[in-house]
Order: C-alpha cells, then sequence, then structure tokens
C-alpha cells in the first residue's frame, strides 16, 4: 500500500495579521507560518497505518517558503518519500488546490491519500471532498481513526453531539483526518537533524490555475465596537437589565 499524506503551511494565527495594500489578502511578507494541526494529525495517521500494515508513506506539500523543513520532519517521522510540487503558485484556493493535486497524484499511484480535514484558510473542508470527486474515488472527511484491511481501510467518522460512525471505504480512497489515532509523536533533534542531512525531496512540475473558486474583492478588519457592559447586582436585578438590554436592541418583545 501507498498512502500519500498531504502538508499544507498555515499561517500562524497566534502572530498579528496584518491585511495588505491592496485590501484583498494578509500580508504575506511577513507573517509566521506553521504546518496545519489537521496536516500533522494526518502525517500521523498515516505513519500508523505504515507501522500497522508495512506500508509506504510519500509526504507531499507544494514548493513554498519553509516546505523543505516541514517535508524533513515528515521523514524523521516515518515518511519515506518527500516530494514537492513545483507550480508556481503559494496560495491557492481548496478547489485549485485540489484539481492540482488531481493531476498530479496519478505520478505517484497512491492508494490512500490523507489530508487534515480543513486548515484556517479552508475552514469548510473543502479540499478532500473536491479531490475525491476530481479523482472519481470514495472520500470521507471528520476521520479520527483508519485501519487499512485487504483492499479497503475501515475509518471512524465523528459527528455532531459525540456521535461517530464506522465506515468502510474501497480502496483507492481520499480521507480528510480530523484527529489521529493518537497524538501527533515527537521527534528528537538528532533525529530531526539526520533528516535534515540524509533526505531527498524529490520534485514535481505542475500547471496550477489559481482562483479558480472567485475572487476576494475586498478583507478588512471588523470594525471594532463600543466595548463591553458590566452589569453588577443581584441575580433578579441582573436579568432585568439584561432583559432590558435586550428590548432596547429589538431583539426580544417588551413587557
Amino acid at each position: 500500500m501507498h498512502i500519500v499524506t498531504v502538508v499544507r503551511l498555515v499561517p500562524d494565527l497566534l502572530e498579528e495579521i496584518q491585511v495588505n495594500e491592496q485590501g484583498t489578502d494578509i500580508d504575506r511578507e511577513w507573517i509566521g507560518v506553521k504546518l496545519c494541526e489537521f496536516d500533522d494529525h494526518a502525517l500521523e495517521e498515516a505513519v500508523l497505518i505504515k507501522e500497522a500494515t508495512g506500508a509506504t508513506v510519500t509526504a507531499l506539500g507544494i514548493a513554498v517558503e519553509g516546505i523543505d523543513r516541514v517535508l524533513q520532519s515528515a521523514v524523521a517521522r516515518g515518511a519515506d518519500r518527500a516530494v514537492k510540487i513545483e507550480c508556481g503558485e503559494t496560495n491557492l484556493d481548496s478547489r485549485s488546490f485540489a484539481k492540482l493535486l488531481s493531476e498530479t497524484l496519478p505520478q505517484l499511484k497512491p492508494d490512500l491519500v490523507l489530508a487534515g480535514v480543513q486548515t484556517p484558510e479552508d475552514l469548510f473542508g473543502q479540499l478532500v471532498p473536491f479531490l475525491g470527486t476530481l479523482m472519481g474515488r470514495p472520500h470521507a472527511s471528520g476521520v479520527t481513526g483508519a485501519q487499512a484491511e485487504g483492499n479497503a481501510v475501515k475509518i471512524q467518522q465523528e459527528y455532531g453531539a459525540g456521535r461517530a460512525a464506522r465506515l468502510t471505504l474501497a480502496l483507492p480512497a481520499v480521507l480528510g483526518i480530523q484527529s489521529a489515532s493518537q497524538p501527533p509523536r515527537y521527534v528528537s533533534g538528532t533525529k530531526l537533524r539526520q533528516a535534515i542531512q540524509g533526505t531527498k525531496i524529490e520534485t514535481l512540475s505542475a500547471t496550477a490555475s489559481a482562483g479558480g473558486s472567485g475572487t476576494v474583492k475586498e478583507m478588512r478588519r471588523p470594525a471594532r465596537g463600543q466595548g463591553a457592559e458590566m452589569i453588577e447586582g443581584e441575580a433578579e436585578e441582573v436579568a432585568g437589565k439584561i432583559y432590558d438590554a435586550l428590548v432596547g436592541r429589538g431583539l426580544v418583545g417588551g413587557k
């Protein structure tokens, strides 16, 4: 079995985000980036399946600044190959990225493709359903565990209200990982240095069609409000003031 796990760099939201001068995107020149948390779990799940079945794992990312270190870290954690796609674009939306992957992945011939269920820039988790549809493969998102058995993969898919379902998908398939079966493993500095020195990162060339889902016309910070009003007093008095505030804003009917 050959597993390809997608790794994406996303803005570090712990840093202050600025809008660019054109007002159409975040300013990406100085912003910090890091591996998407959900892609981190997808990588861990891929390595767990490898350890259980002897599968081969390939980490795959777009050739952007910082991706080499992420791919080397993936090898240190258990991936067998590291591949980056040179496409001339660094900020693809989910639909364009899915199209790019659907045209590139056949070169790697994966039986199973794993990706994080969402990113800060793919909040609705569109990559996996787009990719599965374009490749004509069964796909599922919200996956919290996967086990490969023969020509199928058995998954646990999480729903709201604490409910979950167990499904079986025929291979080849595409999965959006919400969380791995166990937390992502720690990699020692020694092992990471060995991966940095010994990893050969392969390159695939492709042509991306950016902007397939539309064009951002304007991006701005939300308007700052008037601040919070702290209501003090006994419970009944506080409840009355909250009620009056809601009536004053037309959110509930008057007495």
